[in-house]
């Protein structure tokens, strides 16, 4: 297929790329926009390393081509906050030493916002299942689900 020119709202910015339409985002977005806290795991959308939000719902950015996404907003990890002043989400992730390895930490992060974005007070249950597709083999649940409750509490408190 031929390479076209799209231009993509990311992070709130709108940036120009020339690819294959077919291409999935994940590859734009580390590889054209030098994006790269969406990582590749496993390629076929069932690990959610690559999370990030569409129109701020988690999407698997290594199964979506490109060409789907033209005038949508897409926020990925490197949109949340800055090392110097972290979203609370990352912060409570800190705070609750929730990730190990990290590979799988950036999609958590995101579903766990889109989940914070859309019921502010989420059940241990609603937490769950807001996360159940994402594998992590490091075995830090736990941590997690308690960083989601932390954020959830320090958003809340901030509104």
């Amino acid at each position: 297929m031929t390479d076209t020119t799209l231009t993509l709202r990311v992070n709130g910015a709108e940036r120009t790329v020339t690819c294959d339409p077919e291409t999935a985002l994940l590859y734009v977005l580390r590889n054209d926009l030098d994006l790269k806290g969406a990582r590749y795991g496993c390629g076929q959308g069932q690990c959610g390393a690559c999370t990030v939000l569409v129109d701020g719902k988690p999407v698997q950015s290594c199964n979506v081509p490109t060409s789907e996404l033209a005038g949508r907003d897409i926020v990925t990890i490197e949109g949340l906050g800055t090392p110097e002043a972290p979203h609370p989400l990352q912060q409570a992730f800190i705070d609750e030493q929730a990730a190990q390895c990290g590979y799988c930490i950036t999609g958590i992060v995101m579903s766990a916002k889109a989940l914070l974005d859309a019921n502010p007070r989420p059940t241990r249950a609603e937490i769950g299942a807001a996360l159940r597709d994402h594998l992590c083999r490091c075995g830090t649940h736990a941590r997690i689900v308690r960083a989601v409750e932390r954020a959830a509490a320090a958003l809340s408190a901030a509104r």
